[in-house]
């Protein structure tokens, strides 16, 4: 899956000094202080994988732990309304 930008991000996230371009890269994102939402878009044969094995792995580079983290398969997770924040 490659990041990829979109309308609504707000700023990019730049990899850090000790990670190469091949290890890390921008990462365009909305953030409203609260959620940081990234959209990936899955190449043809990912597409393929998801339909037949169901699954999606998610690894973060974190040592011990993670931050919560959540994992959405719709067109936009942005709601248009009074205040324009992305649907928890």
């Amino acid at each position: 899956m490659k990041p990829i930008n979109f309308k609504e991000a707000t700023k990019v996230l730049r990899k850090p000094e000790n990670m190469t371009d091949e290890e890390c890269v921008p990462l365009p994102v909305y953030t409203d202080g609260i959620n940081c939402v990234s959209c990936w878009k899955m190449s043809f044969k990912e597409r393929l994988a998801v339909l037949l094995f169901g699954k999606i792995w998610l690894i973060i580079i974190s040592g011990q732990t993670q931050p919560p983290v959540s994992l959405r398969c719709e067109r936009t997770v942005f709601v248009k309304g009074d205040n324009d924040e992305p649907d928890d």
